[in-house]
């Protein structure tokens, strides 16, 4: 098997959530998944200037997927949100010819050109379409029988379907699939495809926190032992925000929640180090015994 990607971690992985990064780059050599970097690529926009610039937004991540196309890979990234935005930039530029055009004048004028042949992935796709749950449940030397492991996806890991079309975003399978790979036990509860409050932090805080303590409540509720997602901003909101949710919801939660690549890493038996575990706020050391 010989799989190799543009490794696209995104902003957030490499600022603030810096153990999804350690640990995807520790996961991926485990597993014998090639990532090669992307120096030159820049922010994909996260969203924020699709409304206020919309073709700037078009051309920076065009110029992202030139540089994937000239290393003759796909791109694999580890943020949901960048996921949402690139494939959401790629459907269009795909469907919409005169915009391509378009696009590709103003890339012209720093040599690149996009052709449209990069696809955009994230490691739950890659694991079970191209990787597969066999050969991961064949790595695995510390299988996780004892955990309750509540899936969340997060909103740009699903939606919108119409450009991810991975998962159906009212009943999703991906993730599930992986945790049982890893011979945990996935919980099913009602707000694994719903919104963490990563979205209105900035506008309405009060809603957000209220938000992310009903999410974490819901997979307590459900008996988890932890949550895991593959989306760094959901983690900044249920793991770093979790004391604060509790203070308002005047309940405690202390719900452990994991980045995707660090729970497979400890059904890998990686070090703790190696995941960035001691950077999670809410301690998982307890699953781990």
């Amino acid at each position: 098997m010989s799989l190799k990607y543009a490794y696209y971690p995104g902003c957030a992985s490499q600022e603030i959530t810096k153990e999804s990064d350690r640990s995807m780059r520790k996961v991926a050599a485990a597993l014998g998944i090639e990532l090669h970097e992307m120096p030159g690529a820049n922010c994909c926009g996260a969203g924020l200037l699709t409304d206020y610039d919309h073709d700037m937004m078009l051309s920076m991540n065009a110029r992202i997927f030139c540089q994937a196309e000239e290393m003759g890979m796909d791109i694999l990234t580890i943020c949901s949100t960048c996921l949402m935005v690139m494939c959401s930039a790629q459907q269009e530029l795909k469907n919409d010819p005169e915009k391509l055009k378009q696009i590709n004048g103003y890339l012209e004028k720093a040599g690149l050109h996009y052709k449209g042949t990069v696809e955009i992935k994230q490691l739950m796709w890659v694991l079970i379409d191209e990787y597969g749950m066999d050969e991961l449940k064949k790595r695995v030397v510390k299988p996780l029988t004892r955990l309750k492991v509540a899936p969340f996806y997060g909103c740009h890991s699903l939606r919108p379907s119409e450009v991810l079309g991975y998962d159906d975003p009212d009943k999703p399978h991906s993730l599930e699939a992986a945790i049982k790979a890893l011979g945990a036990e996935p919980v099913e509860y009602s707000g694994k495809t719903r919104c963490c409050g990563f979205q209105v932090d900035l506008v309405a805080h009060d809603v957000a926190v209220e938000m992310t303590g009903t999410r974490l409540l819901d997979a307590k509720g459900a008996s988890a032992d932890c949550i895991v997602t593959p989306c760094p901003l959901c983690h900044i909101n249920m793991d770093s925000y979790q004391s604060i949710a509790e203070k308002e919801l005047s309940k405690d939660i202390d719900l452990p929640v994991l980045h995707l690549s660090q729970l497979i890493g400890i059904a890998l038996g990686l070090k703790e180090s190696d995941l960035g575990l001691s950077r999670n706020l809410v301690s998982p050391e307890r699953i781990l015994r």
